[in-house]
């Protein structure tokens, strides 16, 4: 499964408190890593170096006002603006096959 953060080095006006993208990007990718058995890539797209179509139609709709970054997206569906938590994103992999990891206790 992917998920693609879209943001900047900067912090977006509307969410000073907020975490940079590329910051976000590694704590998604640390945490879900540790809480599912797939494979789970997250991708980081600076605003200003989209790589594919969906990528440049996703940092204009950010740099329009649209969206507040870091934007996470996954198969065309957003995930979370701004301020990002793990419990949507945690439902959405749940919801389309991924496996929680087993712990011990």
């Amino acid at each position: 499964m992917e998920l693609t953060v879209y943001g900047a080095e900067a912090v977006c006006a509307s969410c000073v408190q907020a975490p940079p993208a590329k910051a976000t990007a590694e704590w998604l990718e640390a945490a879900l890593s540790r809480k599912f058995d797939g494979t789970i890539s997250v991708r980081y797209i600076d605003l200003n170096k989209p790589e594919t179509a969906e990528d440049r139609a996703y940092c204009a709709k950010i740099l329009d006002d649209d969206y507040f970054y870091p934007l996470v997206v996954s198969q065309g569906k957003v995930l979370g603006e701004g301020f990002i938590t793990l419990k949507p994103i945690v439902h959405y992999l749940i919801e389309h096959g991924m496996c929680l990891r087993q712990t011990n206790q």
